[in-house]
């Protein structure tokens, strides 16, 4: 919760349909390559890592450097650059949808104007990068807890954008409004963790 926005949003973009060892081996490869480099002095010997890129830095990337770090995946790489370079440009005004000023639906709508981003990606943005903790991102995984947990008859459909909208609505009723996103998110882990029995996060 409350990551950087910027870095939150390449994350998500990279994180469609692939497991977390996949997206983090992404996040680290883009860091690697396009990021600044730090070295440090420890007790233990000299540590170097990388800071993750500013929007400046992934705006100007060429789409043949970026896309191994996208699973080779150039549409997702093109998509990354595009919205990059809407973030340094201020043509994406972050500060605008961090606001309490503007509604869920208007952060999200602005968001999903970019190739790339759709509802759900939109939700995670929002929530883990924006502070948006009334944002509630539906998976696979949500809806099933959905479903076992609470009864909501709409997790036994597909993920249509009309049904998408539904399962929030009744699951902001039930969980309350305000923190929804980040109760969502804990029952989210103890679904994996508990019922599924799964051990990478």
């Amino acid at each position: 919760m409350r990551q950087e926005p910027f870095e939150t949003m390449v994350t998500f973009m990279c994180a469609q349909g692939i497991g977390m060892g996949l997206i983090r081996r992404q996040v680290s490869m883009i860091a690697e390559r396009f990021g600044r480099k730090i070295a440090a002095q420890t007790d233990r010997g000299s540590v170097v890592a990388h800071a993750f890129p500013s929007p400046a830095d992934l705006a100007s990337a060429d789409i043949e450097d970026l896309a191994p770090c996208t699973n080779n995946n150039r549409i997702r790489a093109a998509n990354i650059i595009v919205m990059a370079d809407a973030f340094r440009s201020g043509a994406m005004d972050i500060d605008c949808l961090r606001s309490t000023a503007c509604s869920l639906d208007s952060l999200r709508n602005t968001l999903c104007e970019h190739r790339g981003i759709g509802m759900k990606i939109a939700d995670c943005i929002a929530l883990f990068g924006l502070g948006r903790f009334d944002a509630f991102p539906i998976d696979t995984h949500v809806k099933q807890y959905l479903w076992e947990w609470f009864r909501i008859q709409a997790a036994q459909n597909g993920l249509t954008e009309k049904n998408y909208r539904n399962m929030q609505s009744e699951a902001r009723t039930i969980l309350g409004n305000d923190f929804a996103g980040y109760t969502g998110h804990m029952l989210f882990h103890c679904w994996r963790r508990e019922v599924k029995r799964m051990k990478a996060f």
